[in-house]
């Protein structure tokens, strides 16, 4: 018995394998498309091993990403596209079922690459250069994504140029290329995005300009003046893009407003009104935009039309008086109505104020998108009720049968709007007579005339940043002038380095001797900037009164090293008049450092010696006075005051022997007036003589008796 029960046992074991085993066989032969079939699948597995699935399937997404990889980032990618609604219940199954196909399929291309066409060894079937297989059309989804660089390899392995795998790659770039630029344009690179928008040949791509200029407009409405300045450029030169836009503008106008779509309608009435400030739409649309929203108002169709008003009632304004008024009257017995919600009430009374302040603060173009002249410009008129051809054909890739001399037209045309020339024309100037060179050269002549000037100054503003940037990084004044030299400096920007060299010393807390050694440098290497320090000099002084008394002390400083070591020459000093009517107390501070620095850098005595150079003395004589007692005086007492009396000798010598010096100027001019009398008295008449001799006597016999009354009192 115990034989029998041990042998059933073994024999139920054995069965319990098989049909485990059959189990797990016919699990694996199941098509476990779905994900969740799959996870189910391997948790059964992992119990049947007796293990936690906790640690293989971890609830977190982050984990559940590194586990599963590619497969559940798709899966998530589909599940999202889903929930937008971007994808029906039948298309996210199919999707899902084609997920393991695809790899599958990969798996055995790759595999007969490898394997079934190397076994041919090269006999036949495709060349190395041939061109891979076309991408399929797109969907939904857009297609298949090719990277740029593959792109361009593809167009360059293709040999016919007819072919209509071709023409769809270029077709891809075109769109490509035309979203890319529409999408990053703004209104400070537009003028730098529209040679690039006129390289792509928009003639083929017009359809695609369209659709990407409304829909980044949709998706963007606060940037609709760019794109309709972008538009208004574009229509100068191709008119029926811009027929092409406004017409579907309209046609999105017309199902927005019978489908009640707010958000779009307002999309698209901007659009109009700002092509309409472009004046790419006659201003009669905009009358009539605003007469079918206005015949029946309700809340949303006024506050519309509020908004249309204030984007373009600006340029309304001046083109066509009557009829904005005439909607103003209308917006004004729907006020009075009352039948309308407060709110758009309140609006309709902000609108009448920004007329009456002349639509200040909603211009009609802002001057940097203002980049078509008016005479230039081709306006376009449509009716509101006209049925419109949307030509959604143009979206769509078709084979052109003449495509080689379409692209060839398009490249000649483009050459023409950039201003390019070919090869041949380049080649044919180079083979013309002397007339012809002599036109060139007025050509040239006239195109020095019509150069851009830079008005703003951004080359000057670099050119400061670059040198302040310079002085403040070095470690010393070597290295410094070494980095400034090496700037290239236009003819006249010489004292922009002079100016920026003071501006930093000026700048310090205290003086740096750096500065001063940076500047003796330059002013003795070039004689340029010598004569740039000194018009400094004169510049400095003469606004010495609006410089605080740190940076009045580090001038001055400075200049006293200049002059200290003979970089700057001495008769800058010419300028100074030191008097009290022509100083003030900063010009006063600032003689007063500028001589104490020099007597330190010199001495007293080499300092004298300077000021009493007889070949100087022209130079100093503003700063030492001679013309008038009280200025002379006045020079002695400061220089005497700061503590440089002793370079005032030869002026108190002067001083002293100023009263000597006066009469001896007195006594020739006192001898020739005698001479000039005694002239006039010979010359006189006998009665004048006479009349003459008896005041004398008289006045001698009133001296006497003066004499003899003193006399007496005494």
């Amino acid at each position: 018995m115990g034989r029998r029960s041990e042998c059933s046992s073994d024999d139920d074991d054995d069965v319990k394998i098989k049909k485990n085993k059959r189990g797990r066989e016919e699990e694996e032969e199941k098509d476990y498309s779905d994900d969740d079939k799959v996870v189910e699948r391997d948790r059964q597995r992992h119990d049947r091993r007796g293990k936690s699935t906790r640690d293989r399937y971890p609830d977190t997404d982050k984990d559940r990403k590194r586990v599963y990889g590619h497969r559940d980032r798709r899966h998530s990618r589909i599940d999202a596209r889903y929930s937008e609604g971007q994808m029906r219940d039948d298309e996210r199954r199919s999707e899902l079922r084609n997920m393991k196909e695809h790899v599958s399929e990969g798996a055995a291309a790759s595999s007969r690459h490898k394997g079934g066409e190397q076994r041919k060894g090269g006999g036949g079937g495709e060349t190395a250069n041939a061109l891979p297989p076309p991408p399929p059309p797109p969907g939904r989804t857009g297609g298949v994504y090719i990277p740029p660089f593959k792109l361009a390899r593809m167009l360059k392995q293709v040999e016919d140029k007819t072919s209509v795998e071709y023409q769809r790659l270029t077709w891809d770039a075109l769109r490509k290329s035309i979203n890319g630029l529409v999408n990053k344009v703004n209104a400070t690179n537009i003028k730098n995005i529209i040679p690039e928008l006129f390289a792509e040949n928009l003639i083929r791509g017009r359809g695609l300009f369209c659709r990407s200029c409304i829909k980044s407009q949709m998706a963007s409405p606060g940037f609709t003046d760019v794109f309709a300045a972008l538009v208004a450029v574009v229509n100068t030169k191709f008119p029926q893009v811009g027929d092409l836009l406004l017409r579907r503008i309209v046609l999105q106008l017309q199902r927005a407003y019978k489908r009640n779509d707010k958000p779009q309608l307002l999309a698209a009435v901007k659009f109009i009104a700002h092509l309409v400030n472009q004046q790419i739409v006659h201003e009669l649309v905009a009358l009539e935009l605003l007469t079918t929203l206005l015949e029946n108002p309700t809340d949303d169709s006024v506050e519309v039309a509020v908004g249309f008003v204030t984007q373009c009632g600006s340029i309304l304004q001046d083109l066509c008086p009557r009829g904005l008024h005439g909607i103003f009257e209308r917006f004004r017995g729907i006020l009075h109505e009352g039948e309308i919600d407060k709110r758009v009430q309140f609006l309709i009374e902000g609108l009448f104020a920004i007329r009456k302040a002349k639509f200040q603060g909603y211009p009609a173009i802002r001057p940097e998108l203002d980049l078509v002249e008016q005479e230039d410009q081709l306006t376009h008129e449509i009716s509101l009720l006209d049925q419109i051809d949307p030509e959604i054909a143009l979206d769509i890739f078709k084979p052109d049968p003449q495509f080689i001399e379409n692209e060839k037209r398009y490249e000649e045309l483009k050459k023409t709007l950039l201003g390019e020339e070919s090869e041949d024309e380049a080649d044919s100037d180079a083979g013309t007579d002397n007339e012809d060179d002599e036109e060139d050269e007025d050509d040239e002549s006239d195109e020095e005339q019509m150069r851009i000037r830079d008005e703003t100054e951004t080359n000057l503003v670099n050119l400061r940043r670059t040198i302040y940037l310079t002085i403040m990084s070095s470690v010393d004044f070597e290295e410094a002038g070494h980095k400034l030299l090496k700037i290239k400096l236009e003819p006249g920007q010489e004292m922009e380095l002079c100016i920026m060299l003071l501006e930093c010393c000026s700048q310090e807390r205290t003086y740096l001797r750096y500065y001063g050694l940076l500047g003796q440098r330059f002013c003795l290497i070039n004689k340029i900037h010598q004569e740039n320090f000194e018009k400094c000099f004169v510049q400095q002084y003469s606004m010495i009164h609006r410089l605080e008394t740190n940076k009045l002390r580090n001038v001055a400083k400075f200049f006293a090293h200049l002059l200290g070591t003979d970089a700057l020459p001495w008769h800058a000093l010419a300028y100074i008049r030191l008097t009290e009517e022509d100083t003030t107390s900063s010009s006063r501070i600032f003689i007063k450092i500028l001589f104490q620095e020099l007597s330190e850098h010199l001495g007293i005595r080499l300092l004298n010696e300077r000021l009493s150079d007889p070949t100087m003395q022209d130079t100093f004589e503003s700063i030492f006075p001679r013309d008038n007692p009280k200025n002379t005086r006045f020079s002695i007492n400061f220089f005497t005051s700061i503590g440089l009396g002793g370079i005032t000798e030869n002026l108190r010598e002067y001083l002293k022997n100023m009263p000597r010096l006066i009469m001896q100027q007195q006594k020739p001019v006192s001898e020739s007036e005698d001479d000039s009398d005694s002239t006039s008295s010979a010359d006189s008449d006998a009665s004048s003589s006479d009349s003459e001799s008896g005041s004398s006597s008289a006045s001698e016999s009133e001296s006497d008796d003066d004499r003899k009354k003193k006399r007496r009192r005494r």
